[in-house]
């Protein structure tokens, strides 16, 4: 029950309420990104959601779009700014995800999306993580983030996707929030704070 519906209305009513509410601070960040970093405001990219059907990720930029001599973007790292980083610190970046939870391509709680590039490399036990919607938080995220390899991430996201509760969302949830206000927050997966996966050693599933 919680699980096909009442989870759903839930998110309805948290991103509903949160836009509602975060509306200045939303207005005052897209004020601070375009004067700091230019246009697009938005960070928009293409991940894969629930049952891999691909959606449009919306962010606030957090870096520039500074290019080489030969015109290819500079690492993340170089393009990485210090506001940047304090977006990505506390978090605040991810907050236009509130409209892809009301759209319903994502949930408040669930394995974060990752890149659309990684759908061929996982092996069948990881491609489970995609039998519910992303989230903005997930237990991967709230049990060490990058510190862990993917591998593990991967098996905190099938154990969520196994063990899917209200009781489980709601310590997620309440973790994610502690998380936040220590700057230990739900910084995205890229390049700048995680090596991209390529694909586990061991093809085999596991147990």
């Amino acid at each position: 029950m919680y699980r096909k519906y009442i989870k759903r209305i839930l998110d309805i009513f948290i991103s509903l309420s949160g836009l509602i509410v975060l509306s200045p601070v939303l207005l005052i960040l897209w004020v601070l990104v375009r004067l700091k970093l230019g246009s697009p405001v938005l960070f928009t990219q293409q991940r894969p959601g629930k049952n891999e059907k691909i959606f449009n990720l919306y962010k606030f930029r957090s870096m520039t779009d500074e290019k080489d001599e030969s015109g290819n973007l500079l690492p993340d790292e170089v393009r990485l700014t210090s506001f940047g980083k304090k977006l990505r610190s506390t978090s605040l970046d991810e907050l236009p995800e509130l409209f892809n939870i009301l759209k319903g391509d994502m949930s408040i709680v669930g394995p974060r999306p990752l890149l659309v590039r990684y759908l061929p490399r996982y092996n069948e036990f990881q491609r489970h993580r995609h039998d519910v919607r992303p989230g903005l938080t997930g237990l991967a995220q709230t049990h060490g983030r990058n510190a862990l390899t993917w591998e593990k991430k991967f098996e905190y996201d099938v154990e969520y996707v196994n063990k899917l509760s209200f009781a489980l969302d709601v310590s997620i949830f309440v973790a994610t929030v502690g998380a936040v206000l220590k700057r230990e927050g739900i910084n995205s997966e890229t390049s700048a704070t995680m090596e991209e996966f390529m694909g586990s050693a061991e093809g085999k599933e596991q147990e």
